[in-house]
């Protein structure tokens, strides 16, 4: 354990940040699996709004370094194609 003040403070806002970009993963994930299944169920109009919203949660979470910007370009893009191919 820490002694140093700062480092206690340090580790205090380290597990914070980990509790909030855990959360985050898991919400996209969340939505992740949500999507996929609406694909499963040929459901296009459910899968679009989906989209939607999984992109933006990404974009979001790439803009505040949860995940890495690449990351968020590849899901985006997998899950882009994925739709495309229902609508196709």
């Amino acid at each position: 354990m820490a002694n140093i003040k700062s480092a206690i403070k340090r580790i205090d806002i380290a597990r914070r940040q980990t509790a909030r970009n855990k959360s985050v993963k898991s919400e996209i994930k969340t939505y992740v699996k949500k999507f996929e299944q609406a694909i499963e169920n040929n459901e296009a109009d459910k899968a679009n709004e989906l989209f939607k919203t999984v992109d933006k949660k990404v974009k979001q979470a790439a803009a505040k370094n949860i995940i890495h910007k690449n990351q968020a370009s590849r899901t985006s893009s997998r899950l882009a194609k994925k739709l495309n191919l229902l609508n196709a």
